[in-house]
């Protein structure tokens, strides 16, 4: 029997690098083109599952396995945009300043028979008090482009990070735990 094949639906090259780390799988990447515009009033669990979802379900259905994920910056029932500009990066950096928000990362795995597993990974991290200059430090060095909250926690944002509860690779875009669990179950043979 053949191993099963995955295709990656994100062009994300945090993602790429994270499942790299669960092993050898054959990957092909194929970024799902959906609308991600929240719908009204929806919550953030609700929508990071239901990106993931969506993204999975995009791509035609063929012999592969389809995994695809969605990383969700929440503080209370608010969702945090991606940060396309630096007024927006610096309008979430002052809210999260001194607070605990969560980051919601779900992911789903489509099989060719179109059967869909699903995870949620739901991670509290708390940002120290941050001063304007730290703001200003922090924006001048790019890092929040595109990125949901206006930072990413992999680069000069975790010296900002002041404690982080559940999973570090959620919250860089894709939980390892629940990803291995879900390509596990579906057949992939990992380490």
């Amino acid at each position: 029997m053949n191993a099963p094949q995955l295709i990656l639906a994100s062009a994300s090259p945090r993602r790429r690098e994270l499942i790299a780390r669960l092993g050898t799988i054959a990957l092909r990447i194929e970024p799902a083109d959906i609308d991600e515009t929240p719908l009204k009033a929806e919550l953030p669990r609700d929508y990071a599952t239901r990106m993931a979802r969506e993204k999975a379900l995009a791509l035609p259905q063929g012999a592969e396995h389809v995994l695809a994920g969605d990383t969700v910056v929440a503080c209370g029932r608010r969702i945090l945009p991606k940060a396309e500009d630096g007024d927006t990066a610096r309008k979430c950096l002052e809210l999260l300043s001194g607070r605990r928000h969560q980051v919601l990362s779900a992911i789903a795995l489509r099989a060719p028979d179109g059967k869909l597993r699903e995870r949620l990974s739901v991670t509290e991290v708390r940002f120290k008090r941050l001063s304007d200059e730290e703001i200003r430090d922090y924006l001048a060095g790019g890092e929040w482009e595109g990125k949901a909250g206006g930072y990413a926690i992999q680069g000069s944002a975790e010296g900002l990070i002041a404690g982080i509860s559940g999973s570090h690779s959620g919250v860089v875009g894709l939980p390892l735990f629940e990803t291995r669990a879900l390509l596990k179950s579906a057949g992939f043979a990992l380490g």
